[in-house]
């Protein structure tokens, strides 16, 4: 964002407004300057250029300074926050600059102050907040092996950090993370796609230095080292944690008491997900949007927008430790096995975002709707005590213990805050009746007033004898009684004289003189009363912040385990069984998702994998459900390892380090790959990551080249993973040549298809019928052209297609019967290949042309020495 354009040698003429302007956008020439002028923010030159056509505000020109006109565009300030979440969300950053104390006391021009600079990693209004994610603030700092990288959110007070090894583990990391807005040094040396990533934000390099970092962390949450966060060892981590905690500093402009700790997660405490696979899985997002038809979408019922943000992160990093997930299945049980689900459950709606509003409450920021909201949340924390206190579950028991007793924070704002208060605190009426004297008699004038003057008006009426005796206030000359001038010699003789007007004069007396000290100004200082309680009252409540902090979490939990108990009950989910043993053993698995948008019955489908059968190569027509139940199970396993209860009828399932997927065709314009490379690359990156402990789903690999390329790929692809990654392995393929892989001893291949009949109709028409069913053995026939007369193809071309098959398929015959002519006669399986195989090999040439009942020892050895060398 350029600076404003003013010349300088014009700079003396500037009215006093405009300076204080351009000496506060001086210090933020980079964000947009919502600039307070009473009831409005308004922006000027090219900030209101560029405001206007964002906001699609109007953009005017109004007086002048330094010689010219000012541009200026603005918004109102009630309803500011709108506007800057529109902006937030275009990836725009805004300063706010306030007026600074009572205008109305102000001598001279109102002191401004930009006191925070809105940004997209920064966010903590709720009008900006998505409050169902995380909105993440993130720092990169490179090292010369691998990267530290610290994130926090803000809105909740959640602080971490981390180190990966690589560049493919970074973007594994971001993918997963998904940050708002990314801090990066402002050097060449970082990898070009990281500047791809949104809300990228360069900052002066010596701003990631380890020990000045480590310096301002002790520093910032007043500890002797960093040990006590895992930090002593770690300083890539510690450099970007340093970067991230000044600019946080930097925007806020005032204390971050949320922010108590840092804690280090490590990667190999989650199973790993690259961005490929989290795509193909549809575990939170759809291409065309559709939210309601992912993973996320199915298992979400939380009633808490922090459970919700709970339950995403944990789906998005599912764990490895089986302890903690046995943990949570037991929960999941105990929950459904008591009868304490829907009473827990109902008591949730009263809590409300606990997590996010005591982050206002530490920032200072807090609503009055806020307040209320917390106050209801810990009113309901006994009935949640009672229900889980009689429940043998240890994660239940932990959660509980968590709650804590916020018996004095409750009965606080118990007393503190109306049953229902305004939205904003300027509008008045928060704090409670009968919680402080002073505020209770200022109000009480504030609303009697109206009626003294009405009884005052009425007596003087009957003592004076004057009909038309006025009671009035005006702001110049406060309280008076006013009198006709045809009536004003029967003024009484206590009446003093206070203005004389044309036709009539106003008199005060000290009856109404008490009352005017008294009343007038009342209403503003009962707000001012108001405002000073509040800011008490935050006081208050920030001295227990971090046992709150703790109780907020415990509750997020509390709802996302009570939403898979919900699941399961509802989706007829079973409880999983995590072994110690490798292999994946499903007996009637389901696609969750699947299952749950459409209506007709699904068809459960087995799964049996083992340390002697690594790889199922998966064969059958397009459309018979191949990808569908390698989905499945891959959701199966990671929804065992978030600790929900699957959809199957039984799973048994060992060690688990990474899901690795490549399903679907797509290319990357933005990068310049096409389908093909793109479907090699994710190739190559599991191929380079996948152990024997990794689940691997590979779909139709080679398709996007010709058909021997391909296939030679696809059996090169599957051999490396069933030998050499020794990985859990689905490999879907139309190359019905991979199915001999199965025959070879010791290889752990077997085969499984999913099969489709045809039949007639009533009329006569040839329909196709999925079964969907998965069965042992390879597939018999692909029914490409019957899935292609399905998707509507023009029937003569269809008719054309068979012929041409036909004609293929009879040359594929005759190649096979003159390559060996003293093979045993066999009927050919239709459509094992579409092209003639390829001419013989000189190894091949050799064997056919020699007679080994001919040969003698020595020649036969000869021969085979010559074939090594061909070879």
């Amino acid at each position: 964002m350029s600076s404003p354009r003013a010349p300088k040698d014009a700079a003396p003429e500037h009215t006093p407004l405009m300076k204080q302007y351009f000496s506060a956008k001086a210090e933020h020439p980079e964000v947009l300057l919502f600039f307070r002028m009473g009831d409005f923010y308004e922006l000027f030159y090219d900030d209101a250029r560029r405001a206007a056509k964002l906001l699609d505000i109007t953009l005017t020109q109004r007086g002048s300074s330094g010689g010219a006109p000012i541009p200026m565009a603005g918004v109102p300030a009630h309803s500011h926050e709108g506007y800057l979440a529109r902006l937030v969300a275009l990836g725009e950053s805004v300063a706010i600059c306030e007026q600074i104390g009572d205008p109305a006391q102000a001598k001279g021009l109102v002191e401004r102050r930009v006191v925070r600079i809105v940004t997209p990693g920064t966010v903590t209004d709720e009008a900006l907040l998505d409050e169902r994610r995380d909105t993440l603030l993130m720092a990169l700092a490179p090292a010369r092996e691998g990267y530290g990288l610290a994130w926090a959110d803000l809105s909740s007070g959640r602080f971490f950090v981390n180190e990966v090894e690589s560049d493919d583990a970074l973007a594994a990391e971001l993918a997963r993370l998904e940050p708002a807005e990314l801090l990066l040094p402002d050097q060449d040396s970082l990898p070009e796609w990281l500047g791809a990533q949104a809300g990228v934000r360069r900052r002066a390099p010596w701003l990631f230095d380890a020990e000045a970092a480590r310096r301002a962390l002790t520093r910032f949450f007043r500890v002797h080292d960093l040990a006590g966060f895992g930090l002593d060892a770690r300083p890539r981590a510690t450099a970007a944690a340093g970067a991230l905690l000044a600019y946080v500093e930097e925007t806020q402009k005032q204390r971050l008491p949320h922010l108590s700790s840092i804690a280090f997660e490590s990667a190999e405490d989650g199973i790993a997900m690259n961005a490929a696979t989290r795509r193909h899985l549809e575990l939170d997002s759809r291409v065309d949007g559709n939210l309601r038809h992912t993973l996320l979408g199915v298992i979400d019922t939380s009633i808490t927008p922090m459970g919700g943000r709970l339950l995403r992160r944990w789906l998005h990093r599912p764990l490895r430790d089986q302890r903690v997930l046995r943990e949570r299945h037991h929960a999941v049980a105990t929950l459904l096995d008591t009868g304490v689900l829907e009473p827990l459950r109902e008591r949730f709606r009263a809590l409300g975002d606990l997590e996010r509003i005591l982050a206002r409450v530490a920032l200072r920021s807090a609503r009055p709707r806020d307040l209320s909201t917390l106050r209801d949340g810990l009113a309901a924390l006994p009935d949640i005590r009672a229900e889980l206190s009689p429940l043998d579950s240890p994660r239940l028991s932990a959660l509980a213990a968590e709650l804590g007793e916020h018996g004095d924070s409750a009965e606080l704002l118990a007393r503190a805050v109306m049953a229902q208060p305004p939205v904003l605190l300027r509008d008045g009426g928060v704090i409670a009746d009968g919680f402080d004297a002073e505020l209770d008699e200022l109000r009480r004038l504030a609303t009697n007033a109206d009626q003294f003057l009405l009884d005052l008006e009425a007596r003087e009426r009957a003592a004076t004898g004057i009909a038309t005796l006025k009671v009035g206030y005006n702001r110049v000359h406060g309280y008076f009684i006013e009198i006709s001038k045809g009536q004003s010699d029967r003024a009484p003789l206590h009446y003093a004289r206070r203005q004389t007007l044309t036709g009539a004069e106003r008199y005060i007396t000290e009856e109404l003189k008490t009352f005017e000290d008294k009343v007038l100004g009342a209403r503003e200082r009962a707000l001012a009363r108001e405002k000073a309680l509040y800011e008490e009252l935050l006081d208050a409540l920030n001295q227990s912040l971090e046992p709150l902090k703790r109780c907020a979490a415990a509750l997020s939990e509390l709802d996302a385990l009570c939403a898979f108990s919900e699941r399961a009950l509802a989706l007829d989910w079973s409880c999983p069984v995590l072994t110690d043993s490798p292999g994946i053993h499903i007996e009637r698995g389901r696609h969750p998702v699947v299952e749950a948008v459409r209506e007709e019955p699904f068809e459960p489908n087995d799964l049996a994998l083992s340390p002697e059968r690594r790889m199922l190569v998966i064969t059958g027509p397009n459309m018979g459900g191949k990808s569908t139940y390698m989905r499945q199970n891959a959701l199966i396993v990671l929804l065992a390892h978030i600790g929900s209860f699957v959809p199957a009828a039984a799973a048994r399932i060992g060690p688990i380090d990474r899901i690795l997927t490549r399903i679907g065709a797509g290319d990357d314009l933005t990068r310049g790959q096409s389908t093909f490379m793109v479907e090699m690359s994710e190739t190559s990156y599991i191929l380079h990551h996948a152990t024997e402990h990794s689940l691997v789903l590979m779909d139709e690999i080679g398709r996007g080249t010709s058909t021997y390329d391909g296939l030679a790929l696809a059996e090169a692809c599957a051999r490396h993973l069933a030998q050499a990654n020794r990985a859990f392995t689905l490999f879907a393929t139309h190359y019905f040549e991979l199915t001999a892989l199965a025959n070879e001893p010791g290889a752990g291949i077997a085969n499984v298809h999913l099969d489709a009949v045809e039949h007639r109709d009533s009329q006569g028409n040839e329909r196709l019928v999925f079964m969907h069913a998965v069965r042992e053995g390879p597939a018999n026939r692909s029914f490409g052209l019957q899935v292609a007369a399905l998707a509507g193809l023009p029937r003569p071309v269809i008719a054309q297609a068979k012929g041409l098959l036909e004609r293929l398929e009879s040359g594929m015959a005759a190649s096979l019967d003159a390559a060996a002519p003293a093979a045993s006669a066999a009927p050919a399986s239709p459509q094992l290949g579409l092209f003639a195989p390829p001419m013989p090999s000189p190894v091949e040439e050799t064997l056919r042309g020699l007679d080994p009942d001919a040969m003698s020892p020595r020649e036969a050895l000869d021969l085979l020495y010559r074939m090594k060398k061909m070879v």
